[in-house]
């Protein structure tokens, strides 16, 4: 058998996920996410592939975030055409995520050429396009989780739940050997935690010889989540006892459908204010939570048992969905207390922008930031409380109550991790850390070496490793 390793994408760093399996002449990509990140330097990673894409026979997604599925269209692009596989639930949420992407690279493009244009430069393609958008999802090919596939000669994969988002899963190839045997490597893709919110808790990892691991919160210890709902319950009562309206910035994809769970469940346990109107006001996220309604099958016990109690996890009498810009807009006008929760999850851009200007500079208000926020974002100058901020150009005063709920991560943290890689150390060779930033993948690295794991490797990109 002739086999290795080969890092491309989010090698020490988070974004960006491809990493290269190669057998006997094929070679399976495990991810083929998008670099996020400063322009250029996201510009210049995300028009390159480790290898012509014609060579890459086949793709694996672990799951449909951007940054793990989002660079398929350039692959196909680039000649790309062979099998991607994926969960069911996972291929529809690739679907509307691609198709979002591929809009907003256009118009980032057209934007761009605008001004190169009145300077007199040559203008820029975009990264891809809808064409390459449709082409790439007409390769996607559903697997169920526990079902066993041949991606290419010779290798067989399995997928098992991992817990982070809707249809996630990690991947496991059995590599054939002739008369060695099969060699496994297991791929974690990105881990869940426990007790989240609609999501099963994920699977034991399965034994293997290799094993390649996430390492996003490598040194970190998330808050609990245990008791989040009595939170949110004491933010929202606060909010409509002072007659004002809670503004929510979410990510379209997850995120937002989990919030409106957690507040239907509040409101079905009599635990807040009845018949308060709870608006997604995002054509994404509405569009996302089509899909999560389509997919009971992933859903874990409590989720399902509150499906059939109430017939729907997302839909009521007091949920509101906004499509157009029109009915946004309307929502300034409303006077009643209310949950809106709008896209983007930092604030950066889209509806949620109109919201916090309409609203923040009223004390009856709140925000309320339940995702991580990066340096430099306005959502992250709302969690460092700043007095003023600015929108569109003009200066408001934060007068609105500024509350976060850290508890909705969906990455598994340092101790997580630690315990979910735990039954292999004695059987994996090499453990690989990916998708994760130096410092924290070196307090991961440790961690694992202290528990039994003998070889554990922080690979670059680049870099290639034999599997024997």
């Amino acid at each position: 058998m002739t086999a290795r390793l080969r890092f491309h994408g989010a090698a020490q760093e988070v974004t960006g996920s491809m990493h290269l399996v190669e057998h006997d002449g094929h070679t399976i990509a495990l991810d083929c996410g998008l670099f996020q990140g400063r322009r250029a330097e996201a510009n210049e990673k995300n028009r390159s592939f480790p290898c012509d894409p014609t060579e890459i026979d086949a793709v694996v997604l672990s799951h449909a975030h951007i940054d793990h599925c989002g660079k398929l269209p350039r692959l196909v692009r680039g000649g790309f055409c062979g099998p991607v596989y994926a969960t069911p639930a996972t291929c529809d949420l690739v679907r509307l995520l691609l198709a979002d992407s591929a809009y907003i690279q256009e118009e980032d493009a057209a934007y761009w050429n605008r001004k190169r244009v009145r300077k007199g430069d040559a203008p820029i393609e975009p990264l891809y396009t809808a064409e390459d958008m449709e082409a790439a999802v007409e390769l996607l090919e559903p697997r169920a989780l526990g079902e066993k596939f041949e991606a290419v000669a010779g290798v067989q994969v399995t997928l098992h739940e991992a817990g982070h988002m809707l249809g996630s899963a990690g991947v496991l190839l059995e590599l054939s050997g002739g008369g060695t045997g099969n060699t496994r490597v297991c791929y974690t893709g990105d881990l869940g935690r426990l007790n989240l919110a609609i999501l099963r808790d994920p699977a034991p990892l399965p034994m293997c010889e290799y094993l390649i691991c996430e390492s996003t919160y490598g040194g970190r210890e998330s808050p609990d989540n245990v008791n989040m709902d009595e939170q949110l319950a004491a933010i929202i009562n606060e909010t409509v006892e002072r007659g004002g309206k809670l503004i929510v910035p979410a990510f379209a994809v997850g995120r937002t459908q989990v919030i409106v769970y957690h507040v239907r469940q509040l409101a079905y346990e009599r635990k807040i204010a009845q018949h308060l109107p709870i608006i997604v006001d995002s054509p994404l996220a509405i569009r996302a939570t089509e899909v999560f309604r389509q997919h009971p099958e992933v859903y874990d016990v409590e989720a399902s048992a509150f499906r059939r109690v109430t017939g729907d996890l997302f839909k009521c009498a007091d949920c509101e969905y906004t499509r157009s810009v029109e009915q946004s807009k309307a929502l300034h006008g409303r006077k009643e207390p209310m949950i809106i929760i709008s896209a983007s999850g930092m604030c950066e851009c889209g509806r949620i922008l109109h919201h916090l200007k309409n609203n923040i500079e009223d004390p009856r208000n709140a925000v309320l930031i339940v995702g991580y926020q990066a340096a430099h974002t306005l959502g992250r100058r709302l969690v460092e409380r700043q007095k003023k901020i600015r929108i569109f150009g003009e200066t408001y005063e934060v007068k609105a109550r500024v509350k976060s709920l850290k508890g909705f991560s969906a990455h598994a943290d340092a101790g997580e991790l630690c315990e979910w890689t735990a039954p292999l150390a004695g059987t994996v060779r090499r453990a690989f850390l990916v998708h994760g930033e130096p410092d924290q993948q070196q307090i991961l690295a440790e961690r694992l070496g202290e528990r039994g794991f003998g070889d554990v490797v922080v690979p670059s990109c680049g870099q290639t490793y034999p599997l024997e």
